[in-house]
């Protein structure tokens, strides 16, 4: 069995805050569908995931996975960094 395994959840969203040691903030956007309207509003969830080695920077397009609570609020894990800020 691998290190990493294929059942863990995975998310994409936009670094907000690397100031913490080996964590950053992930902001994660989603679209649903207001229920009784029926027009799409965006929702969005604050992260926090370890970044082992403090390689993201504000405004990076990252991708974490879920993986075993590292402390009280982070339980996400960095996996790549799709896009650098500019």
């Amino acid at each position: 069995m691998s290190e990493r395994q294929a059942s863990n959840r995975a998310l994409t969203g936009r670094v907000v805050s690397n100031k913490m040691d080996k964590t950053v903030t992930v902001l994660v956007e989603r679209r649903v569908q207001h229920p009784l309207y029926g027009k799409f509003i965006r929702r969005s969830t604050k992260v926090l995931a370890h970044d082992d080695t403090n390689e993201c920077n504000k405004g990076d397009m990252v991708m974490v996975e879920q993986c075993r609570p590292m402390s009280k609020n982070k339980s996400w894990r960095l996996v790549k960094v799709l896009e650098r800020a500019s």
